[in-house]
């Protein structure tokens, strides 16, 4: 065999196995913050400059919502957000809406204000609650955590309103 087809065909055994290391890396960090596991111990800094422990929360469904002012989808999806937070409210849910490091805090101020949202808003000005969450990179991505506090649901991008809606129904019911 010519050393150029051996070249090649050594060059493409080493991307795989390269395409294989990201993969496995990937999966870990997937199933590192996923369903059934315990929901990182972080503390939230709210605009107020109030802080809300997560392990405070216990007892009832709560969910984190990764988002930024300048991504669209999660623009988007903030009315139904909203909606979503107004029905469960008084059933259990808590919410807090996590402004990504790189967003402004006078944007998220603004917007927070001018469409007065009714759940908790918090900064992530040094990126450690996205990196105790998994290192979250996209947005929006919503986590649902049940009342023991664990893991039920990871959402990236817009959840389906509908299966959400009866997910919080099922972990609201939970004793």
């Amino acid at each position: 065999m010519p050393a150029q087809a051996t070249a090649s065909r050594n060059s493409l055994w080493i991307k795989i196995a390269g395409l294989a290391v990201v993969a496995a890396i990937a999966a870990f960090a997937y199933f590192k913050v996923n369903a059934g596991n315990a929901a990182p111990d972080v503390t939230f800094t709210r605009l107020d400059g109030q802080q809300v422990a997560l392990k405070d929360l216990r007892g009832k469904v709560v969910m984190v919502n990764f988002w930024a002012t300048s991504c669209t989808t999660c623009i988007g999806e903030m009315p139904q957000m909203i909606e979503t937070y107004n029905k469960f409210k008084d059933k259990g849910l808590d919410f807090v809406a996590v402004a990504m490091s790189y967003d402004p805090p006078n944007y998220v101020l603004n917007y927070t204000e001018t469409r007065k949202l009714p759940f908790q808003v918090a900064l992530d000005t040094q990126d450690k609650l996205a990196q105790a969450f998994g290192d979250v990179k996209l947005t929006p991505t919503t986590f649902v955590i049940g009342k023991d506090g664990n893991i039920i649901k990871r959402y990236v991008g817009e959840p389906q309103f509908s299966e959400l809606h009866q997910l919080l129904e099922k972990a609201l019911a939970k004793a």
